[in-house]
């Protein structure tokens, strides 16, 4: 009989307990699939003394992290730990020099030592497999490394993070202000207590980093991507979107041009009629753009205990079959250096709000300062701010809106600092890109 895969588990939170659970009870599944048995022989986790909803019967317990990536009767450490640093770098660099494999969902972890840890991979033999680190149970690393591995890819883009996605939905469908929304979003455990880092863009950020280096055969460099985040979008902005046949997005978007890789992070307005607009709620999508073939579009649960479980249970089926993979797709010394694309050179449809001063000259001033930057519009809307009732004359700033065609980035915010000198708009003026099909 082949000897089972013998694996030691990191962390077992939420998702470590539940892949515990899934080797477990598919045990029979996954050897029938695998070719040889899957066994935990070994976890750790910050407290032994915790309660915890799982078997732990004849399973040794690790002191910490780098012994059980040192424990010879561990074949594959699984790292659930999270975080960028130590103790995961040091328990997985350990496990990869040992010969081991490993098997890990910390985006964090890859978008910042993911090339040195494909390196040590490499060279001594083990995998170092990363699916539930982006999109969790979407296949979309596999997708990219291995089910595209001849195409040449152009563009690859998707809504990344579900807490936004949840609170851009609850904005756009009940009418709520990105405030009320995000709280409810707390209440519920979509949304941490300290928020910023998924509604300021840092988590698509990381997620896109790792997607674009499959996507473009490039070193992971999440320093590399411009990141906006979701919270300066206001219900005006999605009404007026749902008006003009779009809907609001967060997307990380990766996309090859012609002055580099351009890797973003921003809200984007995408067409009604587009796969991405179709996701609601907490749901993740990524849609790739391939030389020859029409797009494809992966959507999927992008977090929680189950579906991240699931990516990290068919990582280790993959070892177990004796799959060995360049974790980027192509031997790291293969990795081009990321050529950054200025995003103000990014070309692109802007839609952009303003709140005009109510006075005669007002849109001639705007539209020459427009014109002025080259820039030309698609269509404009202009909103009376009290519910259509003109408002007096000089006294209530009236909402503009602007679609503009394809412009430069650099052109457009030119063009809105001379409209802020003229002095014919009140506050900040509201600039959304547009991403087509």
């Amino acid at each position: 009989m082949v000897a089972p895969l013998k694996v030691g588990i990191a962390g077992l939170g939420t998702v470590g307990a539940e892949v515990l659970r899934l080797i477990e009870s598919r045990g029979r599944v996954l050897t029938a699939r695998s070719g040889r048995p899957v066994r935990v022989v070994a976890v750790t986790a910050r407290s032994k003394a915790k309660k915890r909803d799982v078997d732990l019967d004849g399973i040794a317990w690790a002191r910490d992290p780098q012994a059980l990536a040192e424990n010879p009767d561990v074949d594959c450490l699984v790292e659930l730990m999270g975080g960028a640093g130590d103790p995961a770098l040091s328990a997985i660099e350990a496990a990869l020099k040992s010969g081991k494999s490993v098997v890990t969902a910390n985006k964090a972890l890859i978008a910042k030592h993911g090339v040195r840890l494909a390196q040590a991979a490499e060279k001594h033999g083990g995998a170092f497999n990363y699916e539930a680190a982006v999109g969790a149970a979407i296949p979309i690393v596999k997708t990219l490394r291995e089910g595209l591995a001849a195409t040449g890819i152009d563009r690859v883009y998707g809504i990344l993070n579900g807490t936004c996605n949840y609170i851009l939905t609850r904005m756009e469908r009940e009418g709520l202000s990105f405030a009320e929304c995000l709280k409810d979003a707390q209440r519920l455990g979509y949304a941490e207590a300290d928020p910023s880092f998924d509604v300021d863009g840092h988590d698509t950020a990381q997620k896109l980093a790792i997607l674009a280096s499959l996507a473009f055969g490039t070193k992971v460099a999440q320093s590399a991507v411009h990141v906006e985040g979701i919270s300066s979008i206001a219900p005006e902005d999605l009404r007026a979107a749902a008006d003009l046949g779009y809907r609001v997005k967060l997307l990380g978007v990766a996309v090859k041009t012609a002055k580099g890789i351009e890797q973003r992070v921003h809200p984007t307005m995408v067409p009604k009629s587009s796969s991405i607009a179709q996701v609601m709620d907490v749901t993740n999508a990524v849609t790739i753009d391939g030389e020859g073939i029409p797009p494809i579009t992966l959507v999927g649960p992008g977090a929680g205990g189950a579906a991240t479980a699931s990516a990290v249970v068919a990582d280790i089926a993959d070892i177990a079959r004796g799959v060995r993979v360049h974790p980027f797709g192509r031997p790291v010394d293969r990795l081009a250096q990321i050529e950054k694309a200025p995003m103000e050179r990014h070309e692109g449809g802007y839609y952009i709000r303003l709140m005009a001063r109510d006075l005669p000259g007002t849109a001639a001033t705007i539209a020459t300062r427009l014109a002025e930057q080259k820039i030309s519009i698609e269509s404009i809307v202009q909103r009376h701010a009290n519910g259509g009732e003109p408002a007096r004359a000089g006294k209530t700033p009236v909402p503009v809106l602007l679609i503009t065609y394809a412009t430069h980035e650099d052109a457009v915010y030119r063009a809105l600092q001379a409209v802020q000198r003229d002095k014919v708009i009140t506050g900040r003026p509201q600039v959304i890109r547009i991403e087509k099909n």
